[in-house]
């Protein structure tokens, strides 16, 4: 079964194709005349909130076009921090465009307490239903930036799992057993209750 992502980021896309493939999707980007469409990020205090108003808007682009028939799917996510009061939290893009890794890490400067949590929020959208999945990871910030491979937060999160390893320290089959976006991804997978093929 065909899956089309509503997103720019390219390493979404590849690690939601390893984490459905052999469930039994295709995962593709989203692209509608070749281009990847523009949503809107709304403004909300809740990433499933934003997941879902990405994928309506989503939706509303598809109608109409050879897509419309498709199962289309958006994930949002972001990362909180417990002494920072769940900062960025649905702002971790934002943040990481304006502060970047290095000025999260100033903001915890002297910090004790260094838990967080990377939260994930899958939702799809088939035959006129939305499902949505949530995901989290916990672990703890790191006090430097380590590891090259991942992506937006990936070098400064350890998980709880991984014996002080962040994210972008561990291969890619090693993060989709543990991650928050492929916790969120399975659970939609399970909710569509398609049998593997």
């Amino acid at each position: 079964m065909r899956v089309l992502f509503a997103t720019g980021n390219q390493n979404k896309v590849t690690e939601a194709s390893g984490i459905l493939s052999p469930l039994g999707f295709v995962v593709e980007q989203l692209l509608i005349g070749g281009q990847v469409p523009d949503l809107v990020e709304p403004q909300a205090e809740g990433i499933e909130e934003i997941a879902i108003s990405k994928l309506e808007q989503a939706v509303s682009l598809i109608m109409g076009t050879e897509f419309e028939n498709e199962a289309l799917l958006v994930e949002d996510s972001g990362l909180f921090i417990y002494s920072l009061s769940g900062f960025p939290g649905p702002y971790s893009s934002f943040v990481q465009e304006t502060i970047g890794l290095s000025g999260v890490l100033s903001l915890m400067s002297g910090e004790k307490d260094r838990g967080a949590e990377f939260r994930a929020v899958a939702a799809l959208s088939f035959q006129g239903n939305i499902m949505t999945s949530t995901g989290i990871c916990r672990g703890s910030i790191s006090e430097k930036i380590s590891g090259d491979s991942g992506f937006g937060y990936d070098p400064i999160f350890i998980p709880e799992e991984t014996n002080g390893r962040t994210c972008a320290q561990l291969s890619p089959d090693e993060k989709s057993l543990i991650s928050h976006r492929s916790f969120a991804l399975k659970g939609v997978s399970e909710l569509l209750n398609l049998p593997s093929k």
